[in-house]
């Protein structure tokens, strides 16, 4: 897998993100004690529309900064968002009202919602062999995983010496760290033939995708994994903290379990992918995911749920989840050409956070009106729903048939 890495361009990104995701886990942890610090008890509520807020930004934003990049130098603009993160950054140590922190999380996450997709369909382009992409998107999925584990532990390590507001201007550093990675390599910027519309550059990635079978049986695996991810973000910490009557340290814990599944699918599936059909191991994942949920919602009923036995249900849907949405990239690549790849990255960003705009809601509700059990067994319906309607969208037969044309 690291085979890769020889690739200096591929190398200069992959440590773009890892800094950049690191920056952004020291955001995340300092949010949430910014929030409690203007807000106090409402700090929840302060987080939940922050949430919120992102998830809108990402949904809103992401076509239209497709169709704006589809004019612009890419790298130019990876630079500039980059710096936009890190100049938003370094302001939230000095907002005094809560409104002014979402005005800024509202920037930042419009930012993101511009960076994130044109840096996923930049990798292709510099990795054009399908094998060395795929192990790209592993190492990816292991970028995000290990960002979970270790932003909160340098944070706790940082908190110890400096005061929380400080985390914010290592966020800074990290985005124009990135910035700096990227700008020290030349990327491809692949640009149409024939000069488009504003309309047709906005809606051309949901376009394609909805008209590629294969893209919108992806579109109800994104649902599937929604639900399951969405079910553990949301309610573990009160799994364990009010069910189990555990420490905060056990959240952590029961948190790895799902982030060590996610990791081994890793590392997992470039050898998978190279002897199976991605539809194959997607839809094997995504079942394999939903039937661990189901176990859970069964221990819960029958009041077997431990804090071990938690975390190796959690490793399950995480090993389940990363076969399921890992290889998402490989279909997108082959779904349209390079100048179209920006805007089919973007609706696949728009269009799975809209499924999680749906479900982080959902689960905290159902976790709040009907308890753990009741939430189990309704979120691993939910989650069978997608793989029903994936089976029904993509149906096998499609398997290897090239995508439609808009």
């Amino acid at each position: 897998m690291l085979s890769i890495l020889r690739n200096r361009v591929y190398r200069h990104l992959l440590a773009a993100q890892i800094v950049a995701l690191t920056g952004t886990g020291l955001a995340t942890v300092a949010l949430g004690l910014l929030a409690f610090d203007l807000a106090g008890n409402a700090a929840g509520m302060v987080l939940g529309t922050a949430l919120t807020i992102k998830m809108v930004a990402y949904v809103l934003v992401a076509p239209i900064a497709a169709a704006v990049a589809e004019r612009l130098d890419r790298r130019k603009m990876l630079v500039v968002l980059d710096l936009v993160r890190a100049a938003v950054a370094v302001c939230l140590p000095f907002v005094t009202e809560i409104w002014q922190v979402f005005v800024l999380i509202f920037i930042l996450q419009s930012a993101s919602a511009g960076f994130t997709p044109a840096f996923q369909a930049t990798i292709p382009d510099v990795l054009t062999d399908e094998h060395d992409y795929t192990k790209a998107l592993s190492l990816s999925r292991l970028a995000y995983d290990l960002e979970s584990v270790v932003s909160p532990l340098l944070a706790a390590a940082l908190l110890t010496i400096v005061s929380f507001d400080s985390l914010f201007w290592g966020t800074g550093v990290g985005f124009v760290a990135s910035a700096l990675l990227v700008v020290s390599v030349v990327l491809p910027s692949p640009k149409p033939k024939q000069p488009r519309g504003i309309f047709d550059r906005t809606t051309r990635g949901l376009r394609i995708y909805l008209a590629t079978p294969r893209l919108r049986g992806l579109l109800a695996l994104n649902w599937t994994a929604a639900a399951l991810s969405a079910t553990i973000i949301v309610n573990t910490v009160v799994i364990v903290r009010g069910d189990l009557g555990l420490s905060e340290s056990a959240v952590a814990t029961a948190l790895a379990g799902f982030g060590g599944g996610s990791m081994l699918a890793a590392f997992a599936l470039p050898a998978l992918l190279e002897k199976l059909r991605d539809r194959d191991v997607m839809l094997t994942g995504a079942s394999f995911g939903t039937l661990s949920m189901a176990v859970a919602a069964a221990m819960s009923a029958l009041s077997l749920i431990s804090l071990p036995s938690l975390a190796l249900i959690w490793a399950c849907v995480g090993f389940g989840y990363s076969a399921t949405l890992t290889p998402a990239g490989r279909l997108l690549t082959r779904s349209a050409p390079p100048e179209d790849r920006p805007a089919l990255f973007a609706a696949q960003f728009t269009l799975s956070h809209l499924c999680w705009l749906v479900l982080y809601p959902l689960a905290g509700w159902l976790m709040t009106d009907k308890g753990t059990t009741q939430t189990f067994a309704w979120m691993t319906f939910a989650a069978a729903w997608g793989i029903g309607f994936m089976g029904f969208l993509w149906p096998r037969s499609l398997t290897q048939l090239p995508h439609n044309k808009p």
